[in-house]
């Protein structure tokens, strides 16, 4: 019973402060604004989570469980080829952003401390408040659980033929990844409207999609252009 109260409690907190640092955002964000969100008292919130970093990075957590749960959802459908499994989760991961915007961008943000902590010298600019938190220390641990499941469900392709066979799975996945991270970072400008630009988000998703695929079966081709035969008079 203890424990589901505890749960319960956690969730009420979390649930809070991803309600409060999307409206706010992180910055403008108190410990006692979240305590109060989620009618607990300052100090159960303060018992539970140590700062405001440590709020964050379980944040972090929680949106990186919700990812990888779309991905294990996809990948635990058998019966399907590795290129439908891929497909699949491009939707699905264009969906999650959409819908989880201030998950998503707590997931890049992570990524970008990963990056910051591989180094020694720029570890040093992490606030070491994060460095310190438990949840940090577990995403370490965990942030790559997404991609092994998408390197699996390329290699599933690879080894059907629904994928072309000359390509790396490990490299092929996170660029895949790294394709929907801009495409979902770009989204903002195409949708802006504009005179100059003859794109639009209702036509550039299912092209793009349109286009991964191609890349991954190999069946682009270069065309040349035909000569034109003209007479000067």
């Amino acid at each position: 019973m203890a424990t589901k109260d505890r749960e319960k409690k956690e969730k009420q907190i979390l649930d809070g402060a991803i309600k409060l640092f999307s409206t706010k955002g992180y910055t403008a964000t108190k410990m006692e604004d979240v305590a109060k969100h989620a009618k607990i008292s300052k100090g159960l919130t303060y018992f539970y989570f140590k700062n405001k970093e440590d709020l964050y990075m379980a944040v972090t957590k929680k949106a990186f469980d919700e990812l990888r749960a779309v991905f294990r959802e996809v990948f635990k459908f058998k019966g399907r080829t590795g290129m439908e499994m891929v497909t699949d989760l491009t939707n699905r991961y264009l969906e999650f952003v959409l819908e989880n915007r201030m998950l998503n961008e707590a997931i890049l943000n992570f990524m970008n401390l990963v990056q910051l902590y591989n180094n020694e010298e720029s570890r040093n600019s992490i606030h070491p408040l994060i460095l310190e938190s438990e949840h940090f220390k577990k995403l370490l641990e965990i942030h790559h659980d997404c991609g092994k499941l998408g390197v699996q469900m390329v290699s599933l392709g690879i080894k059907d033929g629904s994928i072309r066979p000359e390509l790396q799975a490990e490299i092929t996945f996170y660029t895949i990844w790294s394709m929907l991270i801009g495409f979902e970072r770009l989204s903002g400008p195409v949708g802006f409207e504009g005179k100059e630009l003859k794109l639009h988000l209702e036509n550039w998703k299912p092209g793009f999609i349109k286009l991964m695929q191609e890349m991954l079966r190999g069946t682009i081709q270069a065309s040349k252009p035909k000569a034109i035969q003209a007479s000067l008079f």
